[in-house]
């Protein structure tokens, strides 16, 4: 997890998570919407979370 990344996750959680693929960009772009908070949790999981 690089700086950048954990960055992109504060800010705009969408664009953290495209390089993981379509799914979760779709999670975490409706938790995003459903609240700023949850989104940013998703993508940091999902970033931190190995393949």
């Amino acid at each position: 997890m690089s700086c950048l990344q954990v960055l992109l996750c504060i800010i705009f959680p969408p664009l953290a998570v495209v390089d993981k693929g379509c799914g979760s960009v779709l999670i975490v772009l409706l938790l995003t919407g459903a609240g700023w908070i949850p989104g940013v949790i998703a993508a940091l999981i999902i970033i931190n979370s190995k393949k």
